[in-house]
């Protein structure tokens, strides 16, 4: 079954020229299209690189930031590897836990 013929649909992101020149491609035979392999096949190195970006997210849970942090302390979680950040987020989220929440009035009579 043949399939019907597009025809050029201005604002798609390319020019008449541009489907001028690709819009007599042949299709593709059955015996082609059995021996077509997947991109990641085809393409290793380019389809890893793909992968190791990400997109915005969705539901933000985080905040972006500035922070000035001590140069060892920087460089310590650096050297860790990849995910330094995380861990960084990580530790101050233990060390909030790790103190309790007192009201204002209360820390003002320790203080005194």
């Amino acid at each position: 079954m043949p399939a019907r013929k597009r025809e050029f649909e201005p604002g798609q992101g390319f020019t008449r020229e541009d489907w001028d020149e690709v819009s007599e491609n042949p299709e593709l035979s059955e015996a082609e299209l059995a021996q077509a392999r997947p991109f990641s096949e085809a393409f290793p190195a380019l389809a890893e690189s793909i992968r190791k970006t990400r997109g915005k997210q969705k539901a933000p849970t985080k905040e972006l930031v500035s922070l000035r942090l001590d140069r060892a302390t920087l460089a310590a979680f650096r050297a860790t590897g990849p995910g330094w950040q995380s861990r960084i987020d990580a530790a101050l989220r233990e060390a909030i836990a790790d103190k309790t929440p007192r009201a204002p009035a209360q820390k003002l009579k320790e203080q005194t």
